[in-house]
C-alpha cells in the first residue's frame, strides 16, 4: 500500500494544497482557494485566519475527493506559508484580530524607536536580519501602542503556518524560520533576549521554536471531521513558503538558486555556510546544516494583479500579448506600492511611473511593471555578488512562471538562463516531502530531488539585454532621486 502524505500552503494570495505519493515520487491531487487580503489604510497588509482554516479543510477534502485516496492511507500532514506574518492569540489558540501579514509596514515608529535602542551589528549579527518592517518585535509593539484591548487578549504570536497547525490540533509552537525572520529568535532559534527587552516584550510573546521535520501533535477529532482526514494523524513542522519553495525546486547545492514569483518577489541562493548581510535575511536550509541567504520584495504578483484590477480586470495573458510588442524600457516603473523590504528595508518608499506620454498605453505600463519587478529581482544579484555568493543553475516558479512574456523579461534583465520548474505547486510540494521525512516515509532529505522536473531554460535576448543594463541603471538612480519625495508623502499619510 503507497504512503500517502499532504502539504498545505498558506499563501498572501491563496492556499495550495497538494497530496503525494511518496513510493512513486508523484503529485496525486492538488487544490486551491484564494484568500481575501485586506488594506484598511495605507501600509496595512491584513488576511482572515478563519478564512486560511477554512481555506485548508476545503482543499484537503479537495485532494482527498479527486484523488480516490483512502484517508486511512495518508500519513501525515505539514504546513507552510507566508513569513513572518503575525497572528495574535489568546490562550486557547484563537486569533484575536486579523493576522498582520509580512508586508505590512505601519510600525514605521516602532522600528526607528528599535534601532535607536539596540546595536544594529549586534542585532545582525545574532540574528541574522536587520530590524525592519518585516521584524516582529516593532509589531507587537504597535498592538501594544495602538490596540491596548487587542493586546491584553493576546498570549503569544505565531505564525500563518503554525496556526494553521494549531488549529488542526498541533500544540503551540513557532518554525525556526519564523523565529530568525522575526528578529525574535537567533540564528540557532534561542530567544534573543536584547529584542525582548528593548521593547518591552514578555519571554512567552513566542511560544517554543521547532525545526522542519518535527512533529507538532495530532490531529484533532474536529479537525478530522472537517477535512476527511483520521483522527491523530502526525501534524508535522513544514517551514517558511519562500525556504521550501526552493528546497522543493532543487535549490540544494551552493551556486543553485531560484526566483520566485509569488504574491510577493523572492530570490535565494544554497549556501554551505550563513550569509549575514544586513540587506538580505538568513533561513536555515530544511537539509540541517546548509543555509539559504535570501531576499523578499514587497511586491511582485500583488502590484500585477493590482495594475489588472486597475485596468479593469483584463486577463493577464492578453495584457502578456500585448506588452510583447511594445518596446523594452520605454516607462520605469517603482514597484514600492508597499514600501519595499530586501534590499532597501524602507516601507516610506511609495511607487512610481516615470517617462510616460500620450503615445503610451495599458500595455507599456503593464511591461513597466513586469521589468520594474526584474530590476529587483537583479538589485538583489548585485547584492549577493558583492559579498561573494555563488549564483550558478537558476530556477524559477510559481504562478509568474507561465507568463512567457515575464520570463523572457527577467532572463533579459539578469543576463542569465532561467529553468523553469515544471508542474511545481511551490511551497505545499516543499511541505508535503517535509512530512513524509518527519515519519520516516522518505529517509532521506535530499529526496525532495526525486519530484523535480525542469523545463527547456529561458536564454537572454541579446537584442535587449543592453537596453536593460542600461535601464536598470538609470532605475537606480530613479529610485535613489526619488526617496525623499516618497518619505515625505509617505509620512503626511500617516
Amino acid at each position: 500500500m503507497s504512503q500517502f502524505t499532504i502539504g498545505v500552503d498558506i499563501g498572501t494570495t491563496g492556499t495550495k494544497t497538494v497530496l503525494i505519493d511518496v513510493g512513486t515520487a508523484r503529485i496525486v491531487a492538488q487544490a486551491s482557494r484564494e484568500s481575501r487580503l485586506f488594506a484598511d489604510a495605507p501600509g496595512h497588509a491584513e488576511a482572515d485566519p478563519a478564512q486560511w482554516i477554512d481555506n485548508a479543510h476545503t482543499t484537503i477534502r479537495s485532494v482527498l475527493d479527486e484523488s480516490g485516496v483512502a484517508p486511512g492511507q495518508v500519513g501525515a500532514l505539514a504546513t507552510t506559508g507566508m513569513v513572518p506574518a503575525v497572528v495574535p492569540v489568546d490562550g486557547a489558540g484563537t486569533p484575536v484580530r486579523r493576522a498582520m501579514l509580512q508586508n505590512d509596514a505601519r510600525a514605521t515608529a516602532q522600528i526607528d524607536r528599535l534601532r535607536d535602542a539596540l546595536d544594529p551589528a549586534e542585532v545582525l549579527s545574532a540574528t541574522g536580519s536587520a530590524i525592519t518592517q518585516q521584524s516582529v518585535a516593532p509589531t507587537a509593539m504597535w498592538l501594544r501602542d495602538n490596540e491596548p484591548d487587542v493586546w491584553a487578549k493576546t498570549a503569544c504570536l505565531v505564525g500563518s503556518y503554525d496556526w494553521v497547525l494549531m488549529a488542526l490540533g498541533a500544540a503551540p509552537h513557532v518554525e525556526l524560520n519564523w523565529a530568525i525572520e522575526s528578529g525574535l529568535g537567533t540564528v540557532d532559534g534561542r530567544r534573543y533576549e536584547p529584542m525582548y527587552a528593548a521593547a518591552g516584550l514578555d519571554e512567552h510573546t513566542m511560544p517554543g521554536v521547532l525545526r522542519p521535520g518535527a512533529q507538532a501533535g495530532t490531529l484533532s477529532a474536529g479537525a478530522a471531521a472537517a477535512t476527511g482526514l483520521p483522527e491523530g494523524l502526525p501534524l508535522i513542522v513544514g517551514g517558511a513558503d519562500h525556504v521550501l519553495s526552493a528546497y522543493a525546486a532543487g535549490v540544494n547545492a551552493a551556486g543553485d538558486w531560484l526566483v520566485k514569483l509569488g504574491g510577493a518577489g523572492d530570490v535565494l541562493a544554497a549556501s554551505d555556510a550563513p550569509v549575514i548581510d544586513g540587506r538580505l535575511y538568513l533561513d536555515a536550509h530544511p537539509v540541517p546544516g546548509r543555509w539559504l541567504p535570501n531576499g523578499c520584495m514587497a511586491t511582485s504578483g500583488s502590484l500585477i494583479r493590482w495594475f489588472q484590477t486597475l485596468t479593469g480586470g483584463v486577463d493577464l495573458l492578453a495584457l502578456d500579448d500585448e506588452a510583447a510588442v511594445r518596446s523594452p524600457a520605454e516607462i520605469l516603473c517603482l514597484p514600492y506600492f508597499l514600501g519595499e523590504k530586501s534590499p532597501l528595508h524602507d516601507p516610506d518608499l511609495r511607487g512610481a511611473f516615470v517617462g510616460l506620454d500620450l503615445a503610451h498605453t495599458r500595455a507599456d505600463m503593464y511591461r513597466s511593471v513586469l521589468e520594474a519587478i526584474a530590476f529587483g529581482f537583479r538589485h538583489h544579484t548585485d547584492v549577493f555578488a558583492s559579498i561573494g555568493v555563488p549564483l550558478q543553475r537558476a530556477m524559477v516558479t510559481n504562478g509568474g512562471s507561465k507568463s512567457v512574456l515575464w520570463k523572457q523579461i527577467l532572463a533579459d534583465v539578469l543576463d542569465t538562463a532561467l529553468y523553469p520548474v515544471v508542474g511545481h505547486p511551490g511551497a505545499s510540494l516543499g511541505a508535503a516531502v517535509i512530512a513524509a521525512v518527519g515519519v520516516g516515509a522518505l529517509e532521506d532529505w535530499d529526496s525532495a530531488e526525486r519530484f523535480l522536473t525542469l523545463g527547456d531554460p529561458v536564454e537572454p535576448d541579446r537584442r535587449h539585454v543592453d537596453r536593460y543594463s542600461e535601464a536598470y541603471a538609470q532605475w537606480r538612480t530613479l529610485g535613489e532621486l526619488l526617496t525623499p519625495v516618497s518619505h515625505q508623502i509617505a509620512r503626511k499619510a500617516q
